[in-house]
C-alpha cells in the first residue's frame, strides 16, 4: 500500500504540472510519450515486442500522433484516420509474409488494441485543441478516475450481483450503477468550479447527461483491457509504476473516455455548449 501511495503522489507531481501548462510543448510531449510506452505494452502482452516490424510502427505512431494533432488540430483526425489505415494495411503485409510468426488472428489482435490506445491518447491532444478545449481536456481523466473510484468504494458497500465475473470478479452492478451517478455529479461540480475560475457558464444539464456515456465506456475500456490481460495470461502491462502497473493498467479508461468525449463534444451541437 505505501508502494503505491508513494507512486501515485509522484505520478501526481508529473500530471498536476502537465495539466496546467496544457498550452505549452510539455503537453502533446508527455501525451506522446504516454501513448508509445502504451503501444509498446501491448505489443509485448501480446508476446511480439521482439519483432521491430511490429513494434516500430506501434511505437512511432502512438508517440507522434498526439504531438501531430496538438500542432494541427485541423488536420488531426484526418492524419489518424489514415495513419490507423495505413497501420492496418502494414499489419496485414506483416503478417502474411511472416511465414506463421505473425498469424492473422494475432495481427488482428494487434490492430485493435493497437488502434484502442493510439486513438485514446490521439483524441486527448485533439480535445485540448476544440473549443473549450481548455476546460475539456481534464475531463477524460476526471470521468474515467471518478468513476473507477466510487464504482469500487461502491462495489464494496453495496455489490451482490456481479457484473462480468468471468473478465473482472470483483466489478459488480451496483458499483457500476454508483460509479455512473458519481460521475455525472463529479461532471457538474467540474462545471461548477469551471465558473468560479474562468468566465463561463457551464450547461450542467448537458455535463449531468455527458457523464452517463462517459462513465458507461469508461467501464467497458476497464474490461476490455482486463479481457486482454486474461487472455495472455498477464498480470500487469508493465512495470513503469511501482504498485499500479505500466501505462496501459493506469490510462485504460482514459482511452475509452478521451474517445467518446471528443465525438461528442466536437461533433455534437448539445454537447458541444458545456461551456
Amino acid at each position: 500500500m505505501l508502494t503505491r501511495i508513494i507512486t501515485a503522489v509522484c505520478l501526481a507531481a508529473v500530471l498536476i504540472p502537465t495539466a496546467i501548462f496544457s498550452d505549452t510543448p510539455v503537453f502533446p510531449i508527455v501525451i506522446g510519450v504516454l501513448g508509445a510506452i502504451g503501444c509498446f505494452e501491448m505489443v509485448r502482452c501480446i508476446g511480439y515486442h521482439r519483432s521491430l516490424p511490429l513494434v516500430l510502427p506501434a511505437v512511432l505512431a502512438g508517440g507522434a500522433l498526439p504531438i501531430l494533432a496538438y500542432y494541427l488540430p485541423e488536420q488531426g483526425f484526418i492524419l489518424l484516420s489514415s495513419i490507423t489505415a495505413a497501420l492496418m494495411i502494414w499489419l496485414f503485409c506483416v503478417s502474411l509474409f511472416s511465414h506463421g510468426a505473425l498469424p492473422i488472428e494475432q495481427a488482428g489482435m494487434a490492430f485493435l488494441s493497437l488502434t484502442y490506445i493510439i486513438w485514446g491518447f490521439t483524441l486527448i491532444a485533439l480535445l485540448r485543441q476544440i473549443s473549450h478545449g481548455a476546460y475539456l481536456y481534464l475531463m477524460p481523466f476526471l470521468g474515467a478516475w471518478v468513476s473507477d473510484s466510487f464504482a469500487y468504494f461502491t462495489g464494496r458497500l453495496f455489490g451482490k450481483h456481479k457484473l462480468i465475473p468471468d473478465v473482472s470478479p470483483k466489478k459488480t452492478v451496483e458499483g457500476a450503477i454508483g460509479g455512473i451517478l458519481f460521475a455525472m455529479g463529479g461532471f457538474a461540480l467540474y462545471g461548477w468550479i469551471v465558473s468560479l475560475i474562468a468566465d463561463v457558464s457551464p450547461n450542467y444539464p448537458a455535463l449531468l447527461l455527458l457523464g452517463l456515456p462517459v462513465a458507461l465506456v469508461s467501464i467497458v475500456g476497464d474490461l476490455f483491457m482486463s479481457l486482454v490481460k486474461r487472455r495472455y495470461a498477464v498480470k500487469d502491462y508493465g512495470r513503469l509504476f511501482p504498485g499500479h502497473g505500466g501505462v496501459l493498467d493506469r490510462f485504460d479508461s482514459v482511452l475509452a473516455t478521451a474517445t467518446v468525449l471528443y465525438l461528442l463534444c466536437a461533433n455534437t451541437p448539445f454537447f458541444g455548449m458545456l461551456f
